[in-house]
């Protein structure tokens, strides 16, 4: 039976354009609230575009999308070897570990329409066997760089401003400013993980994959309603 497009990536497309409203209504809250300061600080107001290729909405931006790569590689590493009893985000716990060729379906056990790379063997799979990770933490520390260039960019206009050196880009990786901005993404991510593994092994939300069936009992542990 063949679908609607629309609906078999809807899940896709709602969070897509979730996104992109979001980053708009940032980018015009942002303005807003960067020229309040401009004018308080007797100082010139700037436009849209100027705002949106400041390196201010930069890292406000970037130190977001770090934080959230960094929660999803740390989720998709971890949850190889690490289990949660009775939580729909955790494997069985005699599955864990990486597993066997056969469960995963891997070389001689790949079935017709596998990947390609996973049949192939050898450097190919083990790179396609990782893949997920590898890419999640790529975007993770190209994103983490990016906000440490942008911060340490606006951190070093706003010293100027104040007639202070700004130091150098190593100086303000180990800056208070630097880990604040980060640590306080990391905690919060962190902890939108730690409430999803544990309340789902409690409650339920009906027809959702995130949850367990209603009816399933609380160790119940893999099984997704």
């Amino acid at each position: 039976m063949k679908h609607n497009p629309l609906v078999t990536n809807g899940l896709s497309i709602a969070f897509g354009l979730l996104f992109l409203a979001s980053l708009i209504g940032q980018a015009f809250s942002g303005l807003a609230y960067f020229n309040e300061q401009q004018v308080s600080a007797n100082l010139e107001e700037i436009s849209f575009l100027q705002y949106v290729t400041s390196s201010t909405f930069a890292v406000d931006v970037t130190e977001n999308w770090q934080s959230e790569y960094l929660q999803f590689l740390l989720f998709i590493v971890l949850t190889v070897w690490l289990v949660q009893r009775g939580s729909p985000e955790s494997k069985e716990i005699e599955r864990r570990g990486a597993e066997s060729d056969e469960d995963q379906l891997i070389g001689r056990h790949a079935k017709p329409e596998s990947p390609a790379w996973a049949r192939a063997g050898g450097l190919k799979t083990a790179l396609y066997s990782n893949s997920l990770g590898l890419v999640m933490g790529t975007v993770f520390v190209l994103s983490w760089l990016a906000q440490s260039v942008t911060g340490f960019s606006a951190y070093a206009a706003d010293q100027l401003t104040n007639l202070q050196d700004p130091g150098t880009w190593g100086e303000y990786l180990g800056s208070a400013e630097f880990w604040n901005r980060t640590l306080q993404n990391w905690q919060s991510e962190f902890l939108a993980v730690l409430s999803m593994v544990i309340l789902s092994v409690y409650l339920r939300q009906r027809g959702s994959p995130e949850s367990k069936p209603v009816g399933a009992p609380h160790g119940e542990t893999s099984v997704e309603g």
